[in-house]
């Protein structure tokens, strides 16, 4: 990719994966590096909750009921800052359908489109991507699975694929 300005990138924390899980947390990284990162309270209807996925991120359902903001406010806030640009995400379909479930619960329609990360990077970047996102943590371990922190790997790994060898 020619450009040296990284793309902003999205990640979504959610009560586990299938049809029934929604979104717990949301962060994302702007192109200048700017970070944000919310909690997301259930809606009374989400009430799936999968241990295997909070053994991962570390967010109870206890702490997102307590201290989540409401799907209206983050999806409000979402588009106040994302407004106009292409978010990038490595979990797409997941994070694709759990930000739908999202807006939906707000009565909102997103100001900005998701797209896949795949779309932000070219050949070469995708076969190097994984060798060089392992790079990246071990050189900046990130200290918890959380939305804005993975976010912001996405964005260093893109970055580390820029720079020359």
């Amino acid at each position: 990719m020619a450009s040296s300005t990284p793309p902003a990138f999205l990640d979504i924390e959610a009560s586990g994966f299938g049809r029934s899980s929604y979104p717990i947390e949301v962060g994302f990284v702007l192109p200048d590096g700017e970070a944000w990162c919310t909690l997301v309270r259930p809606e009374p209807g989400w009430t799936h909750w999968d241990p295997a996925a909070e053994a991962l991120h570390g967010i109870t359902r206890d702490l997102a009921l307590r201290h989540g903001r409401p799907a209206v406010d983050v999806a409000r806030e979402l588009n106040r800052r994302l407004r106009g640009l292409i978010v990038y995400s490595d979990g797409w379909a997941h994070d694709y359908a759990w930000l739908a479930l999202l807006f939906e619960a707000g009565g909102r329609t997103p100001a900005f489109r998701l797209d896949h990360l795949r779309n932000a990077i070219g050949e070469a970047d995708a076969m190097a991507w994984q060798a060089t996102r392992e790079q990246v943590l071990h050189a900046r371990p990130v200290a918890r699975h959380r939305a804005s922190s993975d976010a912001r790997v996405l964005q260093l790994t893109w970055e580390a694929l820029r720079r020359p060898v």
